[in-house]
């Protein structure tokens, strides 16, 4: 295979990708080390993102196809790529993790949804949302609760009566 060959492959799979994730998150990964580098890809696997190193000219070309050219200005310098197919969260949450926990001098330098790019601020602010799971559960608790007190609310006079009828079955027994 000739090396024109591998760099259409190389653009095709980046299409596909830019395409089909629910989020990107690029880092410029300057001074990790080869160890730091598969730690955070081992992290990066183990929650379901993709991290990929990518050519800056071949990315390009492939954010073109994706019809994500607003993501060009993005490819200058070194840039690694955090690919999310499921919860939009979890490549921010992850990378801030790694980031605070291990002190390595890697930046964020931006990101994408499907519709629009992301400032740093924003995946920063990503990164200190709960998961989807947990807010789903937030609002099912918040839900639950107004529904739980009002029949509280409505049972109380029912359990009243019930006791004073008890207490007059008891009274016509005993006396």
């Amino acid at each position: 295979m000739s090396a024109k060959e591998k760099k259409a492959l190389i653009i095709d799979s980046l299409q596909d990708v830019f395409s089909r994730c629910k989020i990107g998150v690029l880092t410029d990964y300057r001074g990790l080390s080869a160890a730091e580098m598969t730690n955070l890809r081992r992290r990066f696997r183990e929650a379901g993102v993709e991290y990929r190193v990518v050519k800056n000219t071949l990315a390009r070309f492939a954010a073109q196809r994706a019809g994500k050219e607003e993501l060009a200005g993005f490819f200058e310098g070194p840039v690694a790529i955090a690919f999310g197919y499921g919860d939009v969260t979890e490549p921010a949450r992850v990378l801030a993790a790694y980031i605070e926990d291990s002190k390595v001098s890697m930046s964020i330098k931006g990101g994408f949804l499907p519709e629009r790019l992301l400032t740093v601020e924003e995946i920063n602010t990503l990164s200190k949302l709960p998961s989807r799971e947990i807010l789903l559960a937030m609002v099912v608790g918040g839900v639950q609760s107004p529904i739980s007190a009002l029949v509280g609310y409505l049972s109380a006079p029912l359990m009243g009566v019930i006791g004073a009828l008890q207490s007059r079955i008891q009274q016509m027994e005993g006396g």
